[in-house]
């Protein structure tokens, strides 16, 4: 077992991109830092304001992922003092409890020396999460489209999108749990093609990178999109400016509260400044994708393994 200090460095991620319910995700250029170190007990430290509600002990969930996956194993993993710092919003559809597990996985391959495979983390941490779309996207990076029932997996990974983004990102924060409550138990069988078969088209272009194609689809969305929209002030609004100013597709991050707007590669700045002005409401950010998944950056001149 590893008990010298590294660092993992996950970055956040956006799902759905409207049909592509709890299968397609996207890594972007926000990301969370974890410096683990030898300690006496499990301890956890937040440098950046907005994390002072989380826990900082065993009840993490960082540390719960570790020793989770360290009894699956029947093995013992060292104690260390975690000191995170991190750009990811906490409970605004941007992945920031994927982004937790995705380390944990990270910190527990690294410290009980398991070699996992890439597929064996995306395995281990959808079961934590419960679907595939956020933690693929968190651990690989780039697009991920998956399946993934509770048991068998497969994994389309699209390294690198040719595109850029722009977060509109609420002041309040809002549970996936109480954004599932609004959706319905059942769709109709017609409502559920529609959108089946955007999803379909949606995966088809972003593997061939035409994101023209890929926005439409985005907003064809009636999985989830009528049923959240509520939620989100100007939403109609906003779709229309972007629309307007040439962005591919707005539709929304995850379960929320946050909204995302597909653009061309190079304008999400711009694009990011004026949204920013005429929609003050939200903190707009300019993202690209994250190219590079979880990673481990070892530290004191450690050769990787």
């Amino acid at each position: 077992m590893v008990e010298s200090s590294f660092s993992v460095v996950v970055p956040a991620s956006t799902a759905n991109l409207g049909p592509g319910f709890d299968s397609i995700g996207l890594a972007l250029n926000l990301y969370m830092t974890v410096d683990v170190s030898p300690s006496e007990d499990w301890e956890v430290t937040y440098k950046d304001d907005g994390f002072e509600d989380l826990p900082t002990g065993e009840d993490n969930l960082i540390v719960k992922t570790v020793t989770d996956i360290a009894d699956r194993k029947g093995l013992v993993v060292p104690v260390s003092r975690l000191i995170i710092q991190s750009d990811i919003p906490l409970g605004k559809g941007l992945g920031s409890s994927a982004t937790a597990i995705a380390a944990g996985i990270e910190i527990a391959n690294q410290l009980l020396v398991l070699n996992l495979s890439e597929k064996e983390k995306v395995l281990l941490g959808s079961g934590y999460e419960g679907h595939a779309d956020n933690i693929s996207a968190a651990l690989l990076g780039g697009v991920t489209i998956s399946y993934f029932d509770g048991v068998a997996m497969d994994i389309v990974h699209i390294p690198e999108p040719k595109m850029g983004a722009v977060i509109l990102v609420p002041p309040e924060a809002l549970l996936t749990e109480a954004s599932r409550g609004l959706l319905p138990g059942e769709l109709s069988h017609a409502e559920a093609t529609r959108s089946s078969a955007a999803a379909n088209v949606l995966s088809a272009a972003i593997a061939r990178d035409d994101w023209e194609t890929a926005g439409r689809m985005m907003e064809k969305d009636t999985f989830h999109e009528p049923y959240r929209k509520k939620l989100f002030p100007e939403f109609d609004r906003i779709r229309k400016v972007c629309q307007e100013r040439g962005a591919y597709g707005v539709t929304i991050s995850g379960a929320g509260p946050s909204l995302f707007v597909a653009v061309k590669q190079g304008v999400e700045s711009e694009l990011a400044m004026r949204l920013a002005a005429e929609f003050p409401y939200y903190d707009c950010i300019a993202v690209k994708p994250s190219i590079e998944g979880a990673m481990i950056e070892l530290r004191k001149e450690q050769a990787p393994r």
